[in-house]
């Protein structure tokens, strides 16, 4: 789900929780050793992605927040704010050549720079609870 989150739209906010959850307390932020990556470099996008981010000049970058049932990858165009909603049932992570991880939810994808040792250790955090919360069978959904 790609959605634009620059204005506080409670029905948005609503289809947000449900499909990832709520954003963590303060505690198990603090806990977790934070929940959101550093700032990621893109150097590819699919066709949806690609078509708001050549709205402007500015070098395109997005963030990753955990939530505990998926993630939330928001980049900028133009003034707006964009998230792309994924759960982490549709979440797929591939590291490819040279230090860049694609980060896909079915026609969606996402391909970043992964050339420090801080996203390459935000990158394990996010699998590693993925692998710990994500649902093991369809009624756990």
């Amino acid at each position: 789900m790609l959605v634009n989150v620059s204005y506080n739209n409670k029905e948005i906010t609503k289809k947000i929780d449900e499909a990832v959850g709520k954003p963590f307390t303060l505690k198990e932020r603090w806990a977790m050793g934070g929940i959101g990556s550093p700032k990621l470099f893109i150097t590819e996008s699919s066709v949806e992605i690609r078509n708001l981010l050549i709205l402007d000049n500015n070098r395109d970058s997005c963030n990753i927040e955990l939530r505990p049932k998926g993630i939330i990858l928001r980049f900028r165009s133009l003034l707006e704010t964009f998230a792309l909603i994924i759960p982490y049932y549709k979440l797929t992570v591939y590291k490819g050549d040279l230090a860049i991880y694609s980060v896909y939810r079915d026609n969606h994808f996402v391909k970043v720079q992964a050339d420090t040792k801080a996203v390459q250790k935000f990158f394990r955090k996010m699998l590693d609870y993925k692998a710990d919360n994500a649902p093991t069978s369809i009624e756990d959904l």
